[in-house]
């Protein structure tokens, strides 16, 4: 079993900058590709990016493209989102997944976190 904890959210002004961080705790000797989601009131959960097992292999949701940055040291190191110039579009829950495969479908992944509330203010 994997326990995802993400943390990092909190409240910024439209352009301003967050770093979220995603632990996997349990099984951690077997590394996983891993994701970003978000969900923001009413609307469904949206693909945000997505990175490899060891980090080389990165893919984005065209809404974040050039402004955010997903990362990880290494397959046994937590997982990043750097969010730059962020939106009032982009307030939202956050939440880290893992999966077996490399996917940008939530409904493929395996384990997520319980989220982390990320708020842009205009």
């Amino acid at each position: 079993q994997v326990q995802l904890v993400e943390s990092g959210g909190g409240l910024v002004q439209a352009g301003g900058s967050l770093r979220l961080s995603c632990a996997a705790l349990g099984r951690t000797s077997t590394s996983l590709p891993m994701g970003w989601f978000r969900q923001a009131p009413g609307k469904e959960r949206d693909f945000v990016a997505v990175i490899n097992r060891s980090g080389t292999y990165t893919q984005y949701a065209e809404s974040v493209k050039g402004r955010f940055t997903i990362s990880r040291d290494n397959a046994e190191q937590p997982v990043y989102l750097q969010m730059d110039s962020l939106k009032p579009e982009d307030t939202a829950v956050y939440y880290c997944a893992a999966g077996r495969v490399l996917t940008h479908l939530a409904d493929d992944m395996d384990y997520w976190g319980k989220g982390t509330q990320v708020t842009v203010s205009s």
